[in-house]
């Protein structure tokens, strides 16, 4: 299963008539999407493929039905410094009404050139209105985590949007640090305030976890930093 996604993957990147990165086309009940740029997001955008390698790319189809399937390569490995990794999904969504819709779903973490790299993890997602709210439990040698994630969406009256992202961290061997105490777990969290002004997207960002002090050594979750931190983002599209 590997080399075929290797070679698509090297297919996608020689392509010079692909536009904005991805090529679409329809066959009968199927939607095919290939492309060097990640072309679906899950659980309402708390799963979504990465790239962490110069070389990357998947494939994405969907049936009229509401199921799909795909895999994406965040890195194939070409390079020393970087390894070869595939990651499998399988999932359904349906919307149910113009205001509610719903989905579920798993995807597999390959990473064969990785000891004990392997993961796996389960996946829901589920839109109201503008709200978007997403959960996943995951599960990989020597730990496993749960995550739950919330988009409202503009706020009445001050027309700013809040995201939040909660995650709880279960060790399989707790950490022992130097003055004799075990880490058996952590949680950490994150809120992100957005608006735009002037043209210019402005997010902030305050994260945190509960370790403290010399603890931190045992953390490895979704924040830069163990410690709280506040970040202000300014983004600006200009094609």
């Amino acid at each position: 299963m590997l080399k075929p996604s290797l070679l698509l993957t090297a297919g996608l990147l020689a392509a010079p008539h692909l536009n904005a990165q991805t090529l679409q086309r329809e066959l009968g009940d199927f939607d095919l999407k290939l492309g060097t740029t990640p072309t679906r997001s899950m659980a309402q955008g708390l799963v979504a493929p990465g790239t962490v390698g110069s070389v990357h790319g998947g494939i994405d189809v969907t049936h009229d039905s509401g199921w799909y399937f795909g895999q994406w390569s965040p890195s194939v490995g070409l390079t020393p410094d970087s390894d070869f990794e595939l990651d499998s999904y399988l999932g359904y969504k349906r919307r149910v009404a113009p205001a509610f819709g719903y989905e579920l779903g798993m995807i597999g973490y390959t990473r064969p050139d990785v000891a004990n790299g392997n993961s796996h993890q389960l996946y829901a997602g589920m839109r109201v209105f503008e709200s978007r709210f997403g959960a996943a439990w995951s599960e990989a040698v020597g730990s496993r985590s749960g995550t739950l994630f919330a988009d409202l969406g503009q706020l009445p009256l001050v027309g700013l949007d809040l995201s939040l992202k909660m995650t709880r961290y279960s060790l399989a061997s707790p950490y022992s640090l130097g003055n004799g105490e075990l880490v058996e777990g952590y949680s950490d969290w994150s809120m992100q305030v957005s608006r735009p002004l002037m043209g210019v997207d402005l997010n902030l960002v305050y994260s945190a976890s509960d370790l403290r002090g010399g603890a931190c050594v045992a953390y490895s979750g979704h924040n830069p930093t163990c410690d709280s931190m506040v970040t202000l983002k300014a983004q600006r599209t200009f094609f």
